[in-house]
């Protein structure tokens, strides 16, 4: 897939705000700081398309980017980020499970998890969440720059292990690197794929 437009087109806080075009929606979700807006940045070839920065919490609301008039990417907040307050966790988390489960247009959820720390808890409860939803959802590990192919595949066979205690099968797992734009090509050939599929 080539990326011809993106735009940024509105945040919401409300899964009933949120822009009403008939279009497919690909969400993307992980801890805080997993490398979310780079990611997607790297996936638009935009380094200004979504904000990024090193103080974790920094997307609050659901945002819609608008990707060649013909799908939305949407960024969600981040969970599990300890020093935002109690009372701003469970808002988020319950504007996001709404959002996740009451869209008409939802595709599928993209959970992105860092590959080089062990499984999180609350990565493997927001995957069993969806599971559970029936909600479609693939796993993009960020950050493999950082690590050694051996390294990345001992990570990698350790979180599908993890996975497969409750799930009967993985779901699609890919391996990135905004940094080196890595899985750019398959990531969006999946997209394409799903895309093709509906229409």
């Amino acid at each position: 897939m080539k990326i011809f437009k993106s735009e940024f087109i509105k945040s919401s806080n409300n899964y009933k705000n949120c822009p009403q075009d008939n279009l497919p929606e690909y969400a993307f979700i992980g801890r805080s700081n997993v490398g979310k807006s780079s990611l997607l940045n790297m996936l638009v070839n935009n380094k200004k398309l979504s904000k990024t920065s090193s103080k974790p919490g920094k997307t609050k609301l659901i945002n819609h980017f608008k990707i060649n008039n013909s799908f939305f990417f949407v960024d969600l907040p981040g969970y599990g980020w300890a020093k935002s307050s109690k009372k701003e966790r469970r808002s988020w988390l319950k504007m996001i499970k709404t959002y996740l489960t009451k869209s008409q247009k939802l595709s599928l959820v993209f959970i992105l998890i860092d590959i080089r720390i062990p499984p999180q808890k609350v990565d493997l409860e927001f995957l069993n969440f969806l599971g559970f939803n029936k909600i479609p959802v693939s796993i993009i590990f960020t950050k493999m720059d950082k690590l050694n192919k051996a390294t990345i595949e001992k990570n990698k066979t350790k979180f599908e292990k993890e996975i497969l205690q409750k799930w009967e099968s993985s779901p699609t797992l890919f391996l990135s690197s905004a940094k080196e734009k890595i899985g750019r090509d398959e990531i969006l050939n999946y997209i394409t794929d799903i895309n093709n599929s509906i229409n």
